[in-house]
């Protein structure tokens, strides 16, 4: 692929959180490239998300509302040939996973499958499977940490689906020969984050003074990086990554969950007695950690943003949007999705009918 990113990239989940900052990363950045957004609109992608990436580059950005289990991705492929399919799209929240893995096993198993079976028809097309680091499974204090090289040891069926993604992935590459490359982050954080996560989480509470959840002890250690970095590095990955290869992709600021939560609360000025222990999450990691060195030597990616700096500046975003985050808290959104989604597709197929 061109240094130069030229052509038609289908980004799958591009009104998601890291989709979307994807998507517009490549529309500001690359006035050679289009983007295809393929999303099925799920919950977890805001309604004006979609209308914010319009307005970027209309004349190189297309919007497509599809599951990608859908059977007619090929004929979208045919239609209009891409260089490139970054598939962000997934179910990603753990707690959701442990009351529904089916709907993992679905999306995040079955549509990558379905994706990788329709580029197999074009020998050209680079498929970047965007993973994340919880296929590792869990770190000890003290212990090294994650390399590409470690065995998968996923806790979670969000886990265990992205594990077996990126399985289904490599081995299209292995079999078939096509040009696969993998990507394995860390926790990121940033504007537009669905506030189930963490961070928007802690914010929106903190801000209507409701208690914050906090699983076990809080003592859970979690390497964070801003969204606009890893897109950079998923941009170089892209570029010049390695056929076959995985490329972790890491902050190299691990905390733990409860001094995360303080900090925001400090920075909110509000009181750190709405902190609430709960019962721990079923299978929860302890510790997570990534060697991002590969990336780094091979590619010369690097993070731009301190992790302090870039918690105020998204505590700043919250606080700015608060129209944003509060419909969703209402729960508004949830019924467009019932509305434009779930009357659309049934979940038993994972596909439109």
């Amino acid at each position: 692929m061109s240094l130069h990113m030229e052509g038609t990239i289908l980004v799958t989940g591009g009104c998601g959180f890291i989709g979307s900052h994807f998507v517009a990363h490549v529309l500001k950045l690359y006035p050679k490239c289009q983007v295809i957004n393929l999303d099925a609109l799920t919950y977890a992608a805001h309604p004006e998300t979609q209308t914010y990436l319009a307005g970027i580059a209309p004349d190189r950005y297309r919007f497509v509302q599809m599951d990608i289990n859908d059977l007619r991705i090929g004929d979208l492929l045919e239609e209009q040939p891409v260089s490139a399919i970054v598939n962000f799209a997934a179910e990603s929240h753990v707690d959701r996973s442990i009351l529904d893995p089916r709907t993992f096993v679905l999306t995040n198993v079955a549509g990558t499958q379905n994706l990788l079976f329709h580029a197999r028809k074009y020998p050209q097309l680079r498929f970047l499977q965007i993973s994340t680091d919880e296929v590792y499974g869990s770190l000890m204090p003290g212990e090294a940490t994650f390399t590409e090289s470690s065995p998968l040891d996923a806790s979670s069926p969000y886990a265990a689906s992205k594990a077996s993604a990126d399985l289904i992935a490599l081995a299209a590459f292995r079999t078939f020969g096509q040009n696969v490359v993998v990507t394995r982050c860390s926790n990121n954080f940033g504007p537009f984050q669905f506030p189930e996560k963490l961070i928007p989480l802690v914010i929106a509470n903190a801000l209507e003074n409701q208690p914050i959840p906090v699983y076990g002890d809080g003592k859970q250690v979690r390497d964070w990086l801003y969204v606009e970095d890893h897109c950079t590095a998923v941009m170089e990955v892209l570029k010049r990554g390695q056929a076959g290869r995985v490329y972790n992709i890491g902050g190299q600021e691990e905390h733990p969950n409860i001094e995360t939560i303080c900090r925001i609360l400090d920075v909110l000025e509000k009181p750190h007695s709405l902190i609430t222990f709960v019962n721990d999450r079923p299978g929860h990691d302890r510790r997570y950690g990534i060697d991002a060195s590969r990336i780094t030597n091979e590619l010369g990616w690097k993070k731009q943003r301190t992790f302090d700096a870039a918690l105020v500046q998204t505590v700043e975003w919250y606080l700015e949007n608060k129209d944003w985050w509060q419909k969703l808290r209402a729960g508004e959104y949830e019924q467009f999705y019932q509305d434009n989604y779930a009357s659309k597709f049934v979940p038993s197929l994972g596909r439109n009918v």
